[in-house]
């Protein structure tokens, strides 16, 4: 589950939030931009911020009125085992009232924040005020297999129905159930698949562990049905997986990632130092001396498997290593608005992030826990050495660039020096998360330049010669291509701009639309269009993408006396 976040409407609800965030370690203050400071942080509009934050699954406490975070969230409320924790506080913090998530501890957490307000929750379900435990929202490390059964099961307790207990879970033992040995409703505890009857719930602890070898060239389909195969077999429950355990050797290795996707679980890693270099000893390692061993180690196809078993729950998260993640994400052109919520998520959960400068402050302040890694706009090279060998050590890197990281951005970079091929960089999970391009955003703003055929060129020539650019340009005009050009100028080059526009001369007619967008999606964000004859060294900057038009591209004034630019789907 994602940290926590803390929403405030105003100033007056920072101090709430404060003692709030001594309940929730690691939760998240965002605030109105234009009413708040010192949050982790702003936002601009509410509702859709809410939004993005619940189908995200992160936790939300609203510091306002309940109304306003059911009014906006209603449109979303279609499954109540996916919804995650909502409560509404009050400004003065002398309310506390879980609204959604149910079935992921919101009672729990409404309990926490109720204790440093100095309050009492407003909890309304029964079952969980009579028994003190929350039969649909099991505590970290037991999973509900069989929530439909959950209602008839409680009416049945509430109506005086007494229940048995056959396994190990203290948090129930602990409870107010009325627990007798001949009840007439079963609680089963247990790692192993059994039916689920009307008068049964099941929940299966997160108890047993996989240890895995892999050969690099497996297929990740055949390692992935080879364990559930053994599962079934056995007749052990994939929701009582605790983690997956391989040899640091094995980090990055897909298959194992795979596994680790399919079963929702971690991948942690031990050095040949620490275990012996064999399934069974990988998977006997984290449930310790009282554990043992449920299947032996088994091979098939390049995958050997074993499977043990802990007398409790494991807490993966202090055992073994974790394989260092690095995301190569694009911003977009600067606007939140335009930042995808996959590039959102990858930012919150970074441990640290690595950019230019000016980039990493588009995203906006560090959460908790993060390291922020500034660099020269010229130094790319470096800082991709520096963010793969962070991830290298085990941290969550993002490497941030504006718009997508793969237009002349920073991907290409980590990839050029990946290339090195350090042994060390072979266990890193690399994914690349792609933004809107400045091209997209500055057409869009126009209408549609880029409706057919165009090419992007830079006209940068620090990393290639002129020569190598003006021949690109030339064929790109021959081609009757529409052009965008990036870094189009700076403070050292200036006449490139101007060539180019001679050379497009030679080939275009002088009444040709061209675009002139600066800092769209930012502050002081403008757009021009001017004639090819016109384009001048003067109205252009590194902050502006050009964009020319082909011999189709066609424009349409307006009555407010701006145009639209679009080339047509079909000439």
């Amino acid at each position: 589950m994602n940290n926590p976040a803390i929403v405030i409407l105003g100033q007056n609800s920072f101090t709430v939030a404060h003692q709030i965030m001594t309940a929730l370690p690691g939760a998240v203050i965002y605030g109105l931009s234009d009413r708040t400071t010192d949050v982790d942080i702003t936002y601009t509009d509410f509702g859709e911020t809410l939004r993005e934050l619940f189908a995200a699954g992160t936790p939300i406490v609203g510091i306002c009125a309940a109304g306003i975070l059911i009014r906006t969230l209603a449109p979303l409320l279609t499954d109540k085992r996916q919804e995650p924790p909502v409560l509404a506080v009050a400004e003065d913090g002398s309310a506390v009232v879980p609204l959604l998530g149910g079935l992921h501890g919101v009672n729990d957490i409404a309990r926490q924040i109720a204790m440093v307000l100095g309050v009492e929750a407003a909890i309304t379900t029964t079952g969980d005020i009579r028994f003190r435990t929350a039969l649909l929202s099991p505590p970290k490390g037991y999973y509900l297999a069989n929530p439909d059964n959950a209602k008839k099961f409680i009416s049945d307790l509430l109506a005086g129905a007494r229940v048995r207990v056959v396994g190990t879970a203290p948090w129930l033992t602990e409870s107010k159930l009325p627990i007798f040995a001949n009840g007439e409703l079963l609680i089963q505890v247990t790692e192993s698949l059994v039916d689920c009857t009307v008068d049964c719930l099941v929940y299966h602890p997160q108890v047993l562990t996989i240890g895995i070898t892999v050969q690099w060239n497996t297929p990740v389909d055949d390692a992935v049905n080879f364990v559930q195969q053994l599962l079934h077999e056995s007749q052990l429950a994939e929701a009582s997986l605790a983690g997956v355990f391989a040899l640091d050797t094995d980090m990055g290795n897909p298959a194992i990632t795979a596994i680790a996707k399919k079963f929702h679980i971690p991948a942690r890693f031990f050095s040949q130092i620490e275990v012996d270099t064999i399934a069974e000893s990988l998977a006997t390692k984290p449930v310790g001396d009282n554990g043992r061993l449920v299947i032996p180690e088994v091979e098939k196809n390049g995958v050997t498997c074993a499977i043990a078993i802990s007398p409790k729950p494991i807490d993966c998260s202090t055992i073994g290593r974790v394989s260092g993640q690095l995301f190569i994400v694009g911003t977009g052109p600067g606007t939140p608005a335009w930042m995808s919520p996959e590039v959102k998520e990858i930012l919150r959960n970074a441990t640290d992030l690595v950019g230019y400068s000016t980039y990493l402050d588009l995203v906006g302040p560090l959460l908790p826990g993060q390291k922020r890694h500034d660099s020269d706009n010229r130094e790319e090279l470096a800082r991709a050495r520096l963010a793969l060998n962070l991830a290298a050590s085990g941290r969550c890197v993002a490497v941030v660039s504006s718009g997508d990281p793969g237009i002349y951005a920073m991907a290409a970079a980590v990839f050029e020096v990946l290339a090195e091929g350090k042994p060390e960089w072979d266990s890193i999970d690399i994914q690349v998360a792609p933004g809107i391009s400045a091209v997209q955003a500055a057409a869009a703003r126009v209408g549609a330049p880029i409706g057919h055929d165009f090419c992007l060129i830079s006209l940068s020539d620090i990393l290639k010669p002129w020569s190598i650019i003006e021949q690109r340009i030339i064929a790109a005009a021959q081609a009757d291509l529409v052009i965008a050009f990036y870094n189009p100028v700076s403070k050292q080059r200036t006449w490139q701009l101007t060539q180019a526009r001679e050379v497009l001369l030679r080939y275009r007619a002088s009444h040709t639309p061209v675009i002139l967008a600066r800092n769209i999606g930012r502050p002081g964000e403008t757009v021009k269009i001017r004639r090819l004859e016109e384009l001048v060294v003067e109205e252009v900057d590194m902050r502006t993408i050009v964009i020319v038009g082909s011999s189709q591209t066609k424009t349409i004034s307006k009555k407010d006396g701006s145009t639209w630019v679009y080339t047509p789907r079909g000439y």
